[in-house]
């Protein structure tokens, strides 16, 4: 079949950023895109071929959209899977696979298949209302601290929490939920896999994250890691071995954790593009945006490797900030060498809300670091 300057569909299932950074590369090979999202702003709605309003949970709006197009992805795991399930038994290629998002959607059901598949993952234990977690701290069969997390839904700096007293469970979500041990980290890693419909696979170089304290969002995301070869090449044998247990097709974005005595522990993964790839687009010689593409259409995967040391810094909302965008200094960082921004389009800002990122590439990894924490320093996202 050719994709390029043909009748040939794209569907995507979201149209934020992630869409809006996939759309880059499907102009960039003249590839015929619809997308649907439920937001009149969404990042999307300028760069797609067609771009339709309406609901990704909803089962006749996820059927419409697919009925249009030869291929269907997603940029966002919060899709109606009953209506993927009734597009991939009719014929439509549907990457990854809904069996795969079944696997991924539910935290529970993700942690569960680590076990059944012996792949490592801290001790945990699943609850099925939120009553029932407060009752098993009360017995102490819990203990504290502990992370919790949302078992559907969930996203980054939003839907899990660090629970250190019992008050600390009066905030939180009604909601099927896990309660995981905390455990004491060197790093969190994170690689991404790319696998192809063809079933050519290849992993990116392992990314080392350092998070915002109260947040829980990634501040910046270094490739590559600071740590040793050893620890790599595990990390990168871990992300392989979950990739095959899933079989998807696509990106499976794996994090990690590097424990004190350089184990590595499986977090979560995500699969689709994925924040902690974002320094592809500048640092690598395939962004992972690109590879996506690529993997889903049965196309060569390409080169993995980094060009050049990178750093991504996310762009969110200052606190105290509410409403129409402004992006303060954002002349003084572009006046840096090396140093790009991205901005999603999003038109209203509020506290800790990604609205874009920077990357900072470098032949010097040290250099690099230190530019990042700059442009961190500098740029604002505040409000008018």
């Amino acid at each position: 079949m050719s994709y390029f300057s043909s009748d040939f569909k794209l569907g995507i299932l979201g149209g934020g950023q992630l869409g809006k950074m996939m759309l880059t590369e499907t102009r960039k090979f003249d590839i015929q895109t619809y997308v649907l999202d439920p937001s009149n702003e969404a990042p999307c709605q300028f760069g797609a071929t067609r771009f339709f309003q309406g609901d990704l949970t909803d089962y006749e709006q996820v059927m419409a959209l697919g009925k249009q197009v030869d291929v269907l992805t997603i940029e966002i795991e919060n899709v109606n899977l009953e209506a993927l399930e009734t597009l991939e038994k009719e014929g439509l290629k549907v990457f990854p696979s809904p069996k795969t998002l079944r696997l991924i959607q539910n935290k529970g059901n993700q942690k569960d298949f680590y076990l059944k598949n012996q792949l490592p993952t801290a001790p945990f234990t699943r609850f099925s209302t939120l009553e029932k977690l407060k009752q098993a701290v009360e017995s102490s069969e819990i203990t504290l601290p502990f992370v919790w997390k949302v078992a559907q839904g969930g996203y980054d700096g939003n839907g899990v929490k660090v629970i250190r007293s019992f008050s600390d469970l009066e905030s939180l979500a009604e909601a099927e939920c896990i309660a995981e041990q905390m455990i004491p980290f060197k790093n969190e890693l994170a690689v991404i896999v790319a696998r192809s419909a063809a079933g050519e696979i290849k992993t990116y170089p392992v990314v080392e994250m350092e998070f915002h304290p109260e947040a829980n969002q990634v501040e910046y995301v270094i490739c590559p890691a600071r740590i040793s070869q050893e620890v790599s090449d595990k990390a990168r044998a871990v992300a392989l071995e979950v990739s095959k247990a899933f079989n998807h097709v696509g990106l499976l974005a794996v994090e990690m954790f590097q424990t004190h005595d350089d184990a590595i522990l499986i977090n979560e993964v995500a699969p689709r593009p994925h924040n902690s790839g974002h320094y592809s687009i500048e640092a690598s010689y395939t962004s992972q945006f690109e590879q996506h593409i690529r993997a889903i259409l049965g196309l060569p995967l390409g080169n993995t490797d980094s060009k050049v040391a990178g750093i991504m810094v996310n762009l969110v909302g200052e606190d105290g900030y509410s409403g129409a965008v402004v992006y303060e200094n954002i002349e003084k960082i572009m006046a840096i060498d090396g140093v790009t921004p991205h901005i999603y389009g999003k038109k209203e800002t509020r506290p800790f809300r990604k609205m874009g990122h920077v990357t900072i590439v470098n032949e010097n990894m040290d250099k690099a670091r230190k530019i990042a924490q700059e442009v961190k320093e500098t740029i604002k996202v505040i409000s008018k």
